[in-house]
């Protein structure tokens, strides 16, 4: 079920609305709205609710971890993904927080593949994350480094 989610909200959703809209925005506008709203806003938060309710599932089964003190840190992990996550969420309907949420998220979805990548005992789960969390965080960084040209050079890319 854990693949599914990933694929649904991290690639399948993403790529359906920049389908639907093609042609209408330039393309790296489609990119970051439709990645951030579901690949950053419902990814996060769905992920920020379970760990807040459920933490078990990402010390265990992600991170490998039994040790009860780790519960407590997950559940902080899952208030910053679901405050990360209502970000993403709110920018379908508030354009301006694309681009932070974007930063954001690129930043977060980058360290977290990186760590992912440097441990030594990956199970198919932490290698689903990493590969997702790698490859979001090179998506945002592409609209990240698109957005902040556009607007240096003075074209305007919509953002506001």
């Amino acid at each position: 079920m854990y693949i599914v989610v990933v694929l649904t909200l991290m690639l399948i959703l993403p790529l359906t609305g920049v389908a639907v809209q093609y042609g209408q925005q330039p393309l790296l506008l489609l990119v970051g709205k439709w990645f951030v709203f579901f690949a950053v806003g419902w990814r996060l938060a769905i992920a920020g609710v379970r760990q807040i309710v459920q933490p078990r599932f990402t010390a265990t089964d992600i991170f490998g971890l039994t040790e009860p003190g780790a519960l407590v840190l997950v559940r902080e992990l899952g208030f910053a993904n679901l405050g990360a996550g209502i970000l993403g969420i709110a920018s379908l309907w508030a354009p301006s927080f694309t681009l932070p949420a974007a930063v954001a998220s690129a930043i977060f979805y980058a360290a977290a593949g990186a760590m992912h990548a440097l441990a030594g005992h990956r199970g198919l789960n932490e290698n689903v994350a990493m590969v997702s969390d790698l490859g979001i965080a090179a998506v945002l960084a592409a609209y990240v480094i698109w957005a902040w040209l556009t607007q240096t050079s003075g074209s305007g890319c919509g953002l506001a």
